[in-house]
């Protein structure tokens, strides 16, 4: 948006119009070949090129470059180039379309201008050497600065009805209907916990497009239950729903290991606290139900840890036996809660057994 502002006043000034742009994403042009094609078709060059054969990519970008010459370079056409979806292009093989548009526009051989636009902070750190050398690490970062009741706000006005709809009786419905709706507790709530994730309007538009499929002749309105159901299609927790198919066994370790992390206020645990604390539970029960040997309950914690429901300890020791090196757990209590209500047939000793852990 700011680059197409930007551009839209810089030719409405009096700028030369001579300018020519050259727009690639990174999505669309997935190599250099295709991106070479695409450069050629938007500087209307395919008469020029033909069927000439090029020994490099470098050859064929300068004679592109050399095509839009009228003399020297001051009279040369200046080219702008904008690769969006700029991490992209990163991947491409030895990075050979950055490193020489990177190289056209620092030596000066023509006046050629580069903008990458990209959503990963990181990008500089994908660039290899040669390439980052001749980049000018010049950066604009955005972030956006809306705050809450300003996304509020924007999911009113995206649901109102203007004053121009046809139905007069409908509007006034529908507008008042959103904007109690927009007060409700729960609306909020999930609106609050959209805006905590991402602060992208894009990720809103998708929320309440999924409200309004909702809406039909016999439910003129949307609902706050509305609101939530589409919140949790787009919310779908993948950790939680990895609960849904462990074993009995492991589902017993993972509440074990919550129940030591409400003991301990979150400690690293290892396997051997985990066992016992599971023993304890088959005592009070006194059942032979879940009784397990030692290698088997060591297999489902290795399960566990590849799922990566469990992790071990930054540095704890590669030589301790793995009985006893230390994890975490990756799961919040209310994710554990949530899985054992959906968990398929889940006995109801095991469901008191982690309430009562829960406190």
């Amino acid at each position: 948006m700011l680059i197409k502002s930007v551009l839209k006043e810089l030719l409405e000034e009096d700028l030369d119009q001579t300018l020519m742009q050259v727009h690639l994403n990174g999505l669309l042009q997935t190599d250099d070949k295709i991106a070479l094609k695409e450069i050629t078709r938007q500087l209307h060059l395919e008469n020029v090129v033909g069927d000439k054969v090029f020994g490099s990519f470098a050859e064929n970008l300068a004679f592109l470059l050399e095509a839009l010459k009228k003399g020297d370079r001051s009279s040369s056409r200046p080219v702008l180039f904008l690769l969006d979806e700029f991490d992209l292009f990163v991947h491409h093989k030895n990075q050979t379309l950055l490193y020489n548009l990177f190289d056209v526009s620092q030596s000066a051989q023509a006046p050629v201008a580069v903008v990458g636009l990209t959503c990963r902070l990181d990008v500089l750190e994908l660039l290899e050497k040669r390439v980052k050398s001749r980049f000018s690490h010049r950066q604009i970062h955005l972030f956006s600065g809306a705050t809450f009741s300003d996304y509020v706000e924007r999911a009113q006005r995206q649901l109102w009805l203007p004053a121009t709809f046809p139905d007069q009786r409908f509007t006034r419905e529908w507008n008042s209907s959103v904007k109690a709706l927009c007060k409700d507790k729960s609306v909020v709530d999930v609106l609050q916990r959209h805006f905590n994730s991402s602060k992208d309007f894009r990720s809103l538009h998708m929320l309440l497009m999924l409200c309004l499929s909702r809406v039909s002749v016999d439910k003129p309105s949307i609902k706050a239950a509305d609101v939530l159901e589409a919140s949790r299609g787009l919310f779908s927790d993948s950790k939680a729903n990895m609960l849904h198919g462990l074993s009995i066994l492991e589902l017993c370790l993972i509440i074990s290991m919550k129940h030591l992390n409400h003991l301990y206020h979150g400690e690293p645990f290892n396997l051997q606290m985990v066992h016992n604390e599971f023993k304890k539970f088959l005592q009070r029960k006194s059942s032979s139900l879940y009784h397990f040997e030692q290698p088997v309950v060591l297999k489902a914690f290795e399960h566990l840890q590849q799922l990566e429901l469990i992790r071990p300890l930054d540095g704890s020791g590669a030589h301790t036996q793995r009985e006893f090196q230390l994890m975490r757990l990756l799961l919040d209590t209310s994710q554990i809660m949530e899985a054992l209500q959906k968990y398929p047939q889940c006995p109801t000793d095991i469901k008191q057994w982690a309430m009562s852990a829960f406190g």
